[in-house]
């Protein structure tokens, strides 16, 4: 009997995942709408109408940009919102939400920051990033998709994916396929340069997802219905892994061997084998609602939520 007792014991040992805990955290004025990382740089869009572009190898706040404040319902001037933020070479991206009667506000700021998008132009964006200098992909709340020429300020094309509302899109790494999340719990691989659907990934999830990923061949979604989807693009096939709440975020590891999923109440993040489903770790530390998370490269994970604190997290870190 004693026996059993030290083998189940040492088997729960070995076979234990690993509780991780933050390495570091970064601290912004403002609750965190969006984050992207180029290289070493790390770019954050916050609600107090500015972003903050921070070096992560040096630790030094770079610049902040901030655009021009909006009015409320009482007239009273207030930060605008940055709900989607990108870089490319010393290009930067800014997209608010709090344009004038809802729509949205587009700016480039390059030594200087110019309004591409206003609410005179009627658009009601989500989300946009960088293709090139020139061209700006566009996430409209109606679930279209559409290239912006910089240069003619003209769309090359504009697509609607489904009548259903959007949610999230996220590029793959040559920025040629984009995969599109909306309410449906479908989600709609496109050609970038054409607006053209080259697949329609379903079944894994049944409501909406609220963020996607797209790495190295692999699409990752967190579902509204406490699933977290994986899909093989080329094949169309998916499977997916339980949670016991909502999933609010997701991302893939740069091979997509791994995959984190905020899988919990507590906004633990979990960390999977891909093909396996095997967690390989819990991130617990996170403050608030999980928004975007970032996988630097296999072990270093960068995390935001509805907080003014980006964690940093280490997989090596046992």
């Amino acid at each position: 009997m004693r026996y059993i007792f030290f083998l189940l014991f040492w088997t729960t040992i070995i076979w234990a995942v690993p509780i991780i805990k933050p390495i570091d955290s970064i601290e912004v004025n403002g609750t965190v709408r969006d984050m992207v990382l180029r290289d070493n740089i790390l770019v954050i869009a916050t609600d107090m109408g500015h972003i903050e572009i921070k070096d992560i190898t040096t630790r030094q706040n770079i610049k902040n940009i901030s655009i021009p404040n909006v009015k409320d319902f009482m007239g009273d001037e207030i930060p605008a919102r940055v709900m989607s933020v990108d870089k490319i070479g010393n290009r930067y991206l800014l997209l608010s939400d709090s344009g004038k009667n809802g729509y949205s506000d587009l700016y480039i700021y390059d030594k200087n920051l110019t309004q591409i998008l206003s609410a005179e132009d009627k658009k009601a964006l989500i989300k946009a990033r960088f293709i090139d200098k020139e061209h700006i992909l566009l996430g409209y709340l109606s679930n279209e998709v559409s290239l912006l020429d910089l240069n003619s300020k003209k769309e090359s094309y504009r697509v609607q994916l489904s009548e259903s509302k959007f949610s999230d899109f996220a590029l793959n790494r040559d920025k040629t396929q984009v995969v599109f999340s909306c309410e449906s719990g479908v989600l709609t691989v496109v050609d970038v340069q054409t607006g053209k659907v080259i697949k329609v990934l379903k079944g894994q999830n049944v409501d909406n997802v609220y963020r996607v990923d797209f790495k190295n061949g692999i699409v990752s979604g967190a579902g509204q219905d406490r699933r977290g989807s994986i899909y093989n693009v080329a094949t169309g096939k998916g499977t997916y892994i339980a949670g016991n709440f909502l999933i609010y975020s997701t991302a893939l590891s740069p091979s997509a061997k791994k995959v984190a999923f905020a899988m919990d109440e507590q906004n633990n993040i979990h960390i999977y084998n891909s093909s396996t489903k095997s967690k390989i770790a819990i991130l617990k530390g996170q403050k608030s609602t999980l928004n975007v998370i970032i996988f630097r490269d296999e072990n270093r994970i960068f995390s935001a939520s509805d907080d003014s604190s980006i964690m940093v997290w280490d997989l090596n870190q046992k």
